[in-house]
């Protein structure tokens, strides 16, 4: 008798637990960014999966979207973490890199507030590299627990 209260009770907790969602996480460990496309289509999922991202290195160049798709309540940051971001080029067929201007304004205007505001006090975005890191960076997202 007991045993069978024993299973009934094992059952019990195998359903309760089968109808938790599962709370998930991104971590971006090293990104150097690339292609804006497949950056897209993967923050697109990750935002309509609920999931949390946690930035825990260098996430240049393309991979900052995530902070235009992802809901900034979802993102945090690790002391690791580093955003780095430049004017949005292209490249040509014989792989020179030619500047976008127009989707920069587009990009500049689609990050959150505060990365905004942050990038336009460092001249906006250029060819060269602005990294926001350390307190700056904590200043804006919050530290993962």
């Amino acid at each position: 008798m007991r045993r069978l209260a024993f299973v009934q009770v094992l059952m019990l907790a195998s359903a309760l637990l089968a109808t938790v969602p599962v709370q998930a996480e991104i971590r971006i460990i090293q990104s150097p960014g690339g292609a804006v496309g497949p950056f897209l289509d993967l923050f697109e999922k990750v935002r309509e999966s609920g999931e949390r991202v946690v930035i825990d290195g260098p996430c240049l160049s393309a991979c900052t979207l995530v902070l235009s798709i992802v809901p900034g309540e979802r993102i945090c940051v690790t002391k690791r973490a580093v955003l780095g971001f430049h004017a949005a080029r292209s490249v040509d067929g014989r792989g020179r890199f030619y500047a976008e201007p127009e989707a920069s304004v587009a990009v500049l205007a689609a990050y959150p507030g505060p990365v905004r505001d942050w990038i336009s006090r460092r001249g906006g975005l250029t060819s060269r590299l602005l990294l926001l890191k350390g307190r700056d960076l904590a200043a804006i997202y919050p530290r993962c627990r």
